[in-house]
């Protein structure tokens, strides 16, 4: 799980000493298993705790740790440094961009997974991209695809014999693919 060094544990307590209304801090992720993962810290208030939050105290400090972010702070590290300036808070989360998936892994988990190691490196030699907004209710994966293949002629084909073959035959229980993107854009298209 995520450790809190004492140095930032006191570091962080010293911020929330000036807060009047914060009960804590909340750690999450934002974008968590993309590229474009973000490891946050932010003070927590009434209002901000979410069903099936972690909650861990620490000596002068109650953290909450968001349920759907624990797999990927899966080893992380907070620390604090002190330098010439100040410090510097750091937040290390090795699985934030992409969490230690299996079979008992969410699904979204496991499509993300899919989407960054098998079907976007194939997209990226045409400049194009595809990222999962959600999963319905009603099982499937609905997507968005950027760069080359935003308006791209080709993209049905991608879609149906690429992207959602190489998701369905390694996810049964998907039952299929829908695309969100606005092709009419077509100033970044490949074809």
């Amino acid at each position: 799980m995520v450790t809190i060094t004492e140095s930032a544990q006191e570091y962080l307590a010293e911020l929330l000493s000036k807060q009047e209304d914060a009960l804590g801090v909340r750690v999450f992720i934002n974008q968590p298993g993309t590229p474009r993962a973000e490891t946050c810290i932010a003070y927590c208030r009434d209002g901000d705790l979410q069903e099936g939050d972690d909650e861990r105290r620490y000596d002068a400090f109650t953290a909450w740790f968001d349920a759907r972010s624990l797999p990927y702070l899966e080893d992380a590290l907070v620390d604090y440094a002190k330098d010439r300036m100040g410090g510097q808070l750091t937040i290390k989360a090795p699985n934030a961009k992409m969490p230690r998936v299996d079979e008992n892994s969410p699904l979204e988990d496991r499509i993300n997974y899919l989407l960054y190691n098998e079907v976007n490196p194939a997209l990226a030699a045409h400049g194009g991209e595809v990222s999962l907004v959600e999963v319905t209710e009603d099982g499937y994966a609905v997507l968005r695809f950027g760069g080359g293949c935003q308006g791209c002629s080709a993209v049905d084909q991608t879609l149906k014999g690429g992207v959602e073959k190489t998701l369905m035959e390694q996810l049964p229980e998907l039952k299929g693919v829908r695309d969100m993107t606005d092709h009419s854009d077509r100033s970044h298209a490949y074809y």
